[in-house]
This record gives C-alpha cells, structure tokens and sequence, in this order.
C-alpha cells in the first residue's frame, strides 16, 4: 500500500498538500493541522472542506476562528493562483459572520472573486454545513505585490 494512502484508500492530507507545496513546508501548514481539503483548485470557485472534529471550541461548536482559517486558506490560494508568478500576495483585511453553529460533520467552503484588480484582490467564502446551510460568510482582501 502507497504509505500515503488511508485506510479509505485516500492519501494522507500532508499528501494532498503535497502536490501544491514544496515538501519542508506541508507539514507546518495550519490547513494540514486542520485538516482542510482543497477539493476544486478553480481559481474562479475555490472550494475546500474542513472536519468539525478536532477544530471545536469548548462547548463543543467549530470554533469562529477555524472558519476564519479555511475562509482565509481559500481566499489566498485564490488569490495566488489570480497572480500566478506576477506577483505575491499579502491579506489586509478578513471579516467573518457566523450564521450558525455546527456540532459535528463536515463544513464546505466556496470562494468566489468579488474584485480581481491589479492591486487588491477580493473575496467572498461562503461556508455550509453537512446539509447545505450557510454557517458563515467571510469577505477576504489581499494586496497584490509585483516580483
């Protein structure tokens, strides 16, 4: 069995974030520790998934700041993949609207561009729960700097 494989026979995320980052970096990524799955790398529709488990705060709801990190995680890959290698990318703004706690499962986050510019780059995440609810909506804002 490839010793990057699970027992679902999916590989391991240090695997999956593998393909995108140079290896020395995967394992301090806060997506891997999270464990968020990039599932379209479209840089129109970002999507990604996040387990409740394991990113939950005391009394047991996901934490504000997990949907804050997968919001963020989405909108900067976006954002690196609009400037590819004209540019880096640096976030300046992230807000956050909870709609509703989530106690279990899996949450989804969907990253579309607000405003694609030169210089700053926008985003919104909405987030959803196993049943398709909004959970939150995050708007994420990024300088765009030249190489």
């Amino acid at each position: 069995m490839d010793s990057n494989a699970v027992a679902d026979g999916g590989p391991e995320p240090t695997a999956r974030w593998g393909r995108a980052l140079p290896p020395h970096l995967v394992d301090r990524q806060l997506a891997v520790r999270m464990g968020i799955e990039i599932v379209s790398w479209d840089p129109d529709r970002m999507v990604g998934t996040m387990p409740v488990e394991g990113n939950q705060q005391p009394l047991g709801w996901l934490h504000g700041g997990a949907n804050a990190v997968l919001a963020e995680t989405l909108g900067s890959l976006a954002a690196g993949v609009h400037v590819a290698s004209r540019g880096a990318v640096a976030g300046l703004e992230l807000s956050c609207t909870h709609h509703r706690s989530v106690r279990r499962g899996v949450v989804t986050g969907v990253c579309t561009p607000l405003l694609l510019g030169d210089r700053v780059v926008t985003y919104q995440v909405s987030i959803s729960d196993d049943r398709g609810r909004l959970t939150c909506t995050a708007r994420l804002t990024c300088l765009v700097g030249k190489r």
